[in-house]
């Protein structure tokens, strides 16, 4: 088969059309997964907003229960994850192992284990439980329920210094900075 100039210029022409056809694919993918790209970013955003209005339900609800159980200080709290992490679920303190949003020591769990094992309770928290707020907020709750703490000082002295807090006097600067936070 002999070629002509005008099938040379046909295939030219095929050929430039392939080219820009595949060209325009591309640059129509590219946009694509760019807007994918974007909307995963904006999803992330939102999951973001979204936990952390479900951490701030959580401490809402948990507050709820606070009142009921001590009318006085219905942020107490609040406070408390102020002075200990400001609000930081990830906040570590790797001098004493202290963890999460209420910087809960691993001491801390093995005790509200201990009283959920002689109130005849299946729940048990683990190490790993620091970390998420509702359950800092659980462990907190049974903490202060079952050494009958009542006031608001009480229960900050008490968190800050074990059980025998408010004979510690090391644990009244600690509950002067929860009371300023009460305060504001």
């Amino acid at each position: 088969m002999v070629m002509t100039k005008s099938n040379n210029d046909q295939i030219y022409f095929i050929a430039t059309a392939i080219i820009l056809l595949v060209l325009a694919l591309i640059l129509v993918v590219n946009k694509a997964s760019n807007k994918v790209d974007q909307l995963r970013h904006e999803l992330d955003i939102n999951n973001t907003l979204i936990d952390s209005l479900k951490h701030e339900i959580d401490t809402l609800m948990w507050e709820q229960e606070m009142f009921d159980y001590n009318h006085n200080t219905p942020h107490l709290i609040s406070a408390l994850m102020f002075v200990e992490s400001s609000y930081d679920d990830s906040a570590y303190n790797a001098n004493e192992d202290a963890v999460g949003c209420l910087q809960i020591r691993k001491c801390m769990v093995n005790d509200v284990n201990r009283i959920l094992h002689k109130q005849k309770s299946l729940i048990r928290y683990s190490y790993n439980d620091r970390w998420i707020r509702h359950k800092s907020i659980q462990m907190f709750n049974i903490y202060c329920k079952y050494y009958k703490l009542n006031t608001a000082e009480e229960i900050a002295r008490c968190w800050n210094g074990g059980p025998k807090g408010m004979t510690n006097k090391t644990t009244v600067g600690y509950w002067e900075k929860v009371e300023n936070r009460l305060n504001i």
